[in-house]
């Protein structure tokens, strides 16, 4: 029997629901006269999604992050939130306080207010976590034009690198390391930034999966073709990569866990974004343009590679 990925079984369930051409966004829209109630639920699992070195606080904080940078990326406000908890029988009373006082800190820092929710027992944490806002507009994944400038919240491979150094005791320098750890533990997305400047925004979405997932959805759902002529990487990220022999590109565009988000503007709206991003002290990171044509493809020298989607798949 051939085994199902994760594409094959969100179809199952789209065609059970009786959804047909169905382009995914990075939250889901519910239409209430002109007002749209903006929603988005993800999970994060014990085994798969907490690393030994993490936290419970900061793994409860980063099950909300995951969603609100869905949300940075469509430019809405999260305002309310549930939160479902699965807990082992023999977890501590200093745990649940940890995990408590983790939610209560990102709801906090986001300006969040949890509604409700539900608990149950089970051999494993589980956190699943949705959020509520209310819009006029979202920015899609698919609105980006011929001539499009492609931006990203900040730089790339940092996650990869810290991962691995969690769980392989990977060594270098002390800075570098404690740096990549943390892009792991404490992701910081760019909800701010989001929400106030989503009028320039031709098209966007969150890049948690990877950029080459990432940008080979928005390429796809814009029927445009991406080419990537900046690599968004750091030195720091290049000298690790080079005295460790490790392969940039893999890092960069496959690696995940990142919550930033990808956008395009039109050129007129360049120095506009450049500047906002200074007064947010985030550093936006110019990597490309938008043509005709289908596909991601990185240019570089008189050539271009195909950039194909290698980005996080649960299945």
């Amino acid at each position: 029997m051939k085994k199902l990925d994760e594409f094959e079984i969100i179809k199952i369930f789209q065609k059970g629901f009786g959804k047909k051409n169905f382009e995914s966004e990075d939250v889901e829209i519910l239409n209430l006269n002109k007002t749209k109630i903006v929603t988005k639920t993800d999970t994060l699992v014990e085994s798969t999604d907490i690393p030994s070195k993490m936290k419970l606080s900061d793994a409860a904080r980063k099950s909300v992050v995951a969603c609100v940078s869905d949300f940075a990326a469509k430019g809405v406000k999260p305002k309310y939130g549930m939160i479902s908890v699965n807990l082992p029988k023999t977890i501590s009373r200093s745990k649940i306080n940890e995990i408590v006082s983790g939610f209560k800190k990102a709801c906090k820092e986001f300006d969040i207010s949890i509604i409700g929710g539900d608990t149950n027992g089970g051999k494993e944490i589980v956190f699943n976590v949705c959020l509520f806002g209310i819009t006029n507009r979202i920015v899609t994944r698919k609105g980006s034009k011929k001539g499009d400038l492609i931006f990203v919240t900040g730089p790339f491979g940092y996650t990869s690198v810290g991962l691995s150094m969690i769980l392989d005791k990977k060594k270098g320098k002390e800075a570098f390391v404690k740096k990549a750890i943390n892009s792991v533990i404490k992701p910081k997305p760019h909800l701010d930034f989001g929400l106030k400047n989503k009028k320039y925004f031709s098209s966007s979405m969150d890049s948690s999966d990877g950029l080459s997932t990432t940008l080979n959805e928005m390429s796809k759902q814009s029927k445009n073709k991406f080419v990537i002529n900046k690599i968004p990487a750091f030195r720091d990220l290049e000298e690790h990569v080079k005295s460790y022999k490790l392969n940039l590109n893999n890092l960069v565009f496959n690696g995940g866990e990142e919550y930033e988000f990808i956008f395009t503007v039109p050129p007129r709206h360049r120095k506009t974004i450049e500047k906002n991003a200074a007064l947010s002290k985030i550093q936006v990171i110019e990597i490309g343009y938008v043509t005709s044509g289908k596909g991601v493809y990185i240019k570089k020298n008189n050539g271009f590679s195909h950039l194909k989607d290698a980005g996080w798949k649960h299945f």
